[in-house]
């Protein structure tokens, strides 16, 4: 009986009325008006008639017909009077006609309030319907640089290009990945088949999220559709049943509960202390026996400095516990299928797996979640990834002495760096050498330039043209580059390139230091002890960075260098402490957190250079950023304001 139904409404929004009110919320819909200037309102723009998700029509346009209904629209006006009757009637008709036509209604950033129809929407969201058709006026906020504009305007680019407003994302870049996770171009319109295709895969999907429990979660559907999309990919869901997908989602389940955390990462900067007694046991004969450990590379070390310094970690391990582990490197994943390499690595007996490239990680964190029983760890930075541990070394840390050795030695003369990619943790080397330079030199400047964008030898012939002679290069020698004086900071001279210093990654220590971990089981206790991704990011403290000096530096000179050595091992000198300047002058907050240390997307105001677009790169440059970019250099690509 329609009359029962108005009742059962009415219990609804009682309820929801008791609810709200409880929570010290208001219980009533709320008005734009109330919050939205007229004249904002007056400069909406008409977008026509299109389907809108009821989930989000969240109110009114003004406070005429707020009362009459509860936050949920469910109605709260007694079963006798005239506007129960209209909405028995309204009821009827849906019954025995359907609801047809649209509703009026404005939006703003992606909610939708109700000018005319909202007994319609009340009745539509009492039958749980999930859209309506709606005249659609849209009001654009004023474009503050706020994080939550910013998203909004991120999904409007979205939906001009998908047609698809049933999806939002709690941060920042989230479309543009989604693009990139779905392999559309930013700047090409989806076709009525990729449009109708996507829709259906999110709307199987979404009916799989939330009947395995997505609702009780506050994160965002699109949140859950990234989380899943990074593990599985587009093809898998576009081809899966709702049953399928449900029995995925079971499996990535902490990964989808992640993308809540306001905070998903756990940054360990240092290992704990182990309790005295345990490296004895670690260490006892025999015991561990058979163990078996997989590093998996992109490259060879024949061709990669990189792959090199990271078999001669894995060298180092398979010294140290020799009879009780057996390591084995696999080279040039990314020849083939990476994620068929790691499976290989899997069938062949290794346990733990290291995986040493940031453009591995999509394969390890599939691997990782389909063998829960392995340990898988990425060499990346800022991942939050619950199923795979992430692990990188603090280099800027030596890079701000050897920026402090420069500017000793630069005297009157300004000095170059040359960096390879715009992704994390190198943007915090930059800035540190240029803080290094700045606290003994405080007229040098820093001239910036990138081997991703056109190679190594352009770069530096950019520095040199310039009159800069002293220079810090690449970290490590590239293919063809046998000389110890190709890399670090060095001297231009007549006769060749002198080096003066180099950080050192002592990738065989952080390797050692890892797999006691393991053994003594504080790594799984790092996983239970919290719910977000763990990611190591040890430093001088740790002994995985170093810095060699050249007897070609002056005594005083390499008695700074150990002097800052000493105080970063004791925690008295930290690079990114006090008050920082930017370029352009702008005031940085000091003490910087180690999240914001991570994710630098500025320079220094003493730097000379800026960050690189997405377009500037080369082929291996994007495929890196893809991965762990940071937010300028992926800008043109995803379409950022």
């Amino acid at each position: 009986m329609p009359n029962a139904d108005y009742k059962e409404a009415l219990k609804l929004g009682q309820r929801e009325f008791r609810a709200c009110t409880a929570r010290g919320e208001y219980p009533c819909l709320p008005a734009l008006s109330d919050f939205v200037p007229a004249e904002r309102l007056n400069r909406g723009v008409d977008v026509g008639v299109m389907q809108i998700p009821m989930s989000f029509v969240a109110g009114t346009l003004t406070g005429g017909r707020t009362s009459a209904f509860a936050r949920n629209f469910m109605p709260i006006i007694d079963v006798n009077s005239e506007f129960a009757a209209k909405w028995t009637a309204l009821c009827v008709s849906h019954l025995e006609e359907g609801i047809r036509d649209a509703i009026k209604c404005y939006e703003y950033m992606n909610r939708y309030y109700v000018e005319e129809g909202n007994k319609r929407v009340s009745v539509l969201k009492y039958f749980g319907a999930e859209t309506v058709y709606a005249h659609v006026i849209r009001v654009l906020p004023e474009r503050n640089g706020s994080p939550e504009v910013e998203r909004y305007y991120e999904l409007l680019d979205f939906y001009k290009l998908s047609g698809t407003n049933s999806i939002e994302f709690s941060r920042q870049g989230s479309a543009a990945e989604l693009l990139t996770l779905l392999g559309r171009d930013p700047d090409v319109m989806w076709s009525e088949e990729e449009r109708a295709s996507f829709t259906s895969a999110c709307y199987y999907f979404r009916r799989a999220y939330e009947a395995s429990g997505g609702a009780k979660l506050s994160s965002t559907l699109g949140d859950a559709l990234l989380a899943f999309l990074r593990v599985y990919g587009w093809q898998t869901l576009r081809s899966s049943t709702e049953g399928e997908i449900r029995k995925m989602l079971s499996k990535v389940w902490e990964e989808i509960a992640l993308q809540q955390e306001e905070a998903p990462i756990d940054v360990k900067l240092a290992p704990e202390e182990k309790k005295p007694g345990l490296i004895t046991k670690v260490l006892t004969p025999g015991e561990g026996r058979g163990r078996k450990v997989a590093f998996i590379h992109d490259k060879d070390p024949a061709s990669a400095a990189w792959t090199r310094g990271h078999e001669q970690g894995r060298l180092h391990v398979q010294r140290v516990f020799e009879g009780r582990i057996d390591t084995t490197p696999y080279f040039n994943a990314l020849e083939g299928d990476p994620y068929e390499v790691i499976e290989k690595a899997i069938a062949d007996g290794n346990t733990i797996l290291f995986t040493t490239s940031p453009r591995l990680l999509p394969a390890s964190l599939r691997a990782a979640v389909e063998h829960p029983e392995v340990s898988i760890l990425n060499c990346s930075l800022n991942q939050s990834h619950r199923y795979i541990r992430t692990y990188y070394a603090r280099i800027y840390e030596a890079k701000f002495v050897v920026g402090a050795i420069a500017g000793a030695l630069a005297g009157r003369d300004d000095v170059g760096y040359l960096c390879d990619y715009p992704i994390y943790g190198q943007i915090a080397g930059v800035n540190a050498f240029a803080l290094g330079v700045q606290m003994v030199n405080p007229t040098a400047k820093v001239y910036l330039e990138w081997t991703s964008v056109d190679g190594a030898g352009a770069a530096m012939k950019r520095l040199t043209d310039r009159g800069i002679r002293l220079m810090s290069s690449q970290d490590l020698t590239r293919k063809g580059e046998e000389s110890w004086a190709s890399f670090g900071l060095s001297l231009v001279t007549e006769g060749g390139r002198v080096n003066l210093a180099v950080p050192v990654w002592n990738w065989g220590v952080y390797y050692e230091e890892m797999l006691r971990r393991i053994k003594d089981k504080s790594f799984r206790a790092e996983y239970e002890e919290t719910e977000r991704a763990v990611n190591y990011y040890w430093g001088m403290s740790a002994g995985v960075v170093d810095l060699a000096c050249s007897d070609k530096v002056p005594p005083i000179t390499r008695k700074l260098a150990e002097l800052l050595k000493r105080s970063i091992r004791a925690d008295l000198c930290r690079p990114f402490r006090g008050t920082l300047y930017a370029q352009g002058g702008r005031e940085m907050s000091g003490d910087l957190t180690t999240e914001q240390i991570i994710t630098m997307d500025w320079l220094m105001e003493n730097v000379e250079g800026s960050i690189p677009s997405y377009d500037q790169l080369t082929d291996v440059g994007k495929a890196t950023v893809d991965q762990v970019g940071v937010k300028p250099a992926a800008k043109d690509r995803k379409g950022q304001a």
